[in-house]
């Protein structure tokens, strides 16, 4: 399965499982059923280019920003074709979407790189809010102060939105790759399942440990690069 099959089968599911989503707000279903979906080979490519940007990420940031404004708009292409205009061709809709994006986000690649920052710091916070327990219905105020702090120190400091949106970015490819390859593996198939569905710390832990590595990793080597000032 390629990528752009299930970015497409992630945003019609979005868009089709709103009721269910006034449910539940964090769709660990929707999450678990993507990467079960992965084959080895992807997993192992998740984990690969995950590592890059985990630790090399503020070296090639602009192609992230590119990637990052070009899944974004063909997931919004999708579900605009499918719930607004009423197409049925939802990948012409989503290529529409990507090119937009990918294209709007050179010239404003300072912008774009603060709402990365930004975004970035959403989804730490809303993940801290969901592992401990709060609840589940007010996890958008968890995001919204992630959401601010991470869009203040971003447009203060680029350097910090840069990093913080890189290793998030590849914090999530390793992580979604480890835990395919986990599935995939006989002898762990079971337990894996079983952690990520009972032990709700579990992902949003793993996913912020590994952002924080990458952190530290990228702001290390950036302080000891002369070639990369911002």
């Amino acid at each position: 399965m390629d990528w752009m099959t299930i970015l497409a089968q992630a945003a019609e599911s979005t868009a089709e499982g709103a009721e269910a989503a006034e449910q539940s707000l964090v769709p660990i279903d929707l999450f678990w059923k993507q990467i079960t979906s992965l084959s080895m080979l992807e997993a192992l490519t998740f984990i690969s280019f995950g590592t890059v940007c985990l630790l090399y990420g503020w070296r090639v940031f602009k192609v992230l920003v590119v990637i990052s404004f070009g899944l974004i708009g063909m997931i919004l292409g999708i579900m605009i074709t499918q719930r607004i205009v009423g197409l049925n061709n939802q990948l012409v809709g989503g290529l529409i979407g990507m090119g937009l994006l990918s294209v709007m986000s050179i010239p404003l690649m300072r912008w774009a790189v603060c709402i990365l920052g930004a975004v970035a710091g959403a989804i730490l916070t809303s993940g801290i809010w969901y592992a401990a327990g709060l609840n589940e219905q007010y996890i958008w105020a968890g995001g919204m102060v992630g959401l601010v702090s991470g869009g203040m120190i971003s447009f203060i400091v680029f350097r910090v939105a840069v990093i913080l949106f890189a290793s998030m970015w590849g914090s999530g490819l390793m992580v979604v790759g480890t835990l395919a390859l986990l599935y995939l593996y006989p002898g762990t198939t079971a337990q894996v399942e079983t952690v990520v569905f009972t032990k709700r710390w579990f992902l949003p832990t793993v996913l912020t440990a590994t952002t924080v590595v990458g952190i530290i990793l990228q702001h290390k080597f950036v302080k000891g690069s002369k070639e990369w000032n911002l």
